[in-house]
């Protein structure tokens, strides 16, 4: 059976030059990095490397505005939680969208029993957060704003230049979680003018268990961890050497691989055109401007778990959302706050393509979901057979008549 792999926004597999690179840090490069003898300052040197890669990957003015984290999570909590705690004096007003991964929402709601106050931006049926919203939303002790540079789920692309914009008329810090846009659209710190910028190692072919935040250089945040005196204290603790390590090349090659984006955005539209042949089959997220490799539709009359185990069961693994709530029987909040029901919700479908997908799996995909698709709907209660649909059409004529 033919294997395809479409959920490239929940993980990607470790490029091998990466994995070559980790490797010696398992073994012969095992030193401590805070150690003072040179099996801790062989392995520091090379951390340093790392850091320099990820920051040239994203334009940072200084290798110092990169700190090391367990992922973007932790970098999302770090910047929430720190520029409150740094700035809680000056104001304890912050304003997200209702469309954050639940790493930037839950973070800013659990601020919100702390006594800070929380402002949720909307979006349109595309995903497209309101910018006149945004800039009614700021106010006087406003000190955070934090919208995502991409949406996880649907994939579209927010105006974060504009977001930098109305925040710096005030003097809020912006904060973006661009851990889906790294490595597949361009990410720069300076061209953006963000404060701080969240990504994470294993949505651009590295390890998991590592991220980093960018914090631009005299931004005030203070550190939520206490311990050592590693990364600068921001955040403690002994370093991941192979993940930074992984990190660091990862980087390298997302920069020297870039234009391939080109290929998968070509091979999305492929299947995006011939997903929307399918009968009730909608588009999830703006048509051109977003990800390269994201894909995402709301099939009516079928149940979306229901969906993913036939597709799996045909050898093509793919998602009906974020891979940190798939464990969640409730819709996706992403798809509720664009206006689509719960019953469209429940039957959405995430296909993300990623650097290893050929024509060939867009074909295999092409084929296989309009059967499968099919298939379901005869055996769902959730759907209009013919008959129904004829008696709804005369019902509709009899109504015009009258």
């Amino acid at each position: 059976m033919r294997r395809v792999y479409l959920d490239h926004a929940a993980t990607t597999p470790v490029h091998p030059q990466v994995l070559e690179k980790m490797l010696p840090f398992f073994k012969e490069l095992y030193g401590n990095p805070s150690s003072i003898h040179q099996f801790g300052r062989e392995v520091a040197i090379e951390i340093d490397k790392a850091r320099e890669k990820v920051a040239k990957g994203i334009n940072a003015q200084f290798p110092e505005e990169i700190f090391f984290t367990s992922g973007g999570t932790e970098a999302d909590n770090l910047a929430i939680f720190g520029v409150a705690k740094a700035l809680k004096d000056k104001g304890k007003h912050i304003i997200t969208s209702v469309i954050e991964h639940h790493a930037v929402l839950d973070a800013c709601e659990s601020l919100e029993k702390e006594g800070f106050e929380l402002t949720k931006v909307p979006v349109d049926s595309d995903g497209l957060i309101d910018l006149e919203f945004l800039k009614s939303a700021v106010r006087d002790d406003t000190i955070l704003i934090t919208i995502m540079h991409a949406n996880n789920e649907v994939g579209t692309i927010q105006p974060i230049k504009e977001v930098v914009k109305i925040a710096k008329e005030k003097g809020i810090y912006v904060h973006t979680d661009a851990v889906q846009t790294f490595g597949n659209i361009p990410v720069d710190v300076q061209e953006l003018g963000v404060d701080l910028l969240t990504i994470s190692a294993h949505k651009i072919y590295g390890p998991k268990g590592v991220g980093a935040l960018y914090v631009r250089k005299g931004t005030k945040i203070k550190g939520i961890s206490y311990g050592g005196g590693q990364e600068r204290k921001i955040r403690p603790g002994t370093e991941n050497v192979p993940g930074i390590i992984g990190f660091g090349e990862a980087a390298k090659i997302c920069i020297e691989t870039f234009e391939k984006n080109k290929e998968i955005a070509r091979l999305r539209d492929k299947l995006i055109d011939g997903l929307l042949k399918i009968e009730d089959v909608k588009l999830n997220g703006h048509r051109t401007n977003r990800l390269p490799g994201n894909v995402n539709v709301s099939i009516e009359y079928i149940e979306g778990e229901a969906l993913l185990l036939s597709l799996d069961m045909e050898g093509i693994a793919a998602s009906s959302g974020s891979a940190c709530t798939s464990g969640s029987l409730d819709p996706s909040h992403v798809l509720l706050a664009m206006g689509l029901s719960h019953q469209t919700a429940h039957g959405s479908l995430r296909l993300t393509l990623g650097k290893d997908t050929t024509e060939e799996d867009i074909d295999y995909c092409l084929k296989v979901i309009p059967e499968v698709v099919e298939r379901l709907r005869k055996m769902s209660p959730l759907s209009r057979n013919d008959s129904q649909r004829e008696i709804e059409r005369s019902e509709c004529s009899c109504t015009l008549k009258k």
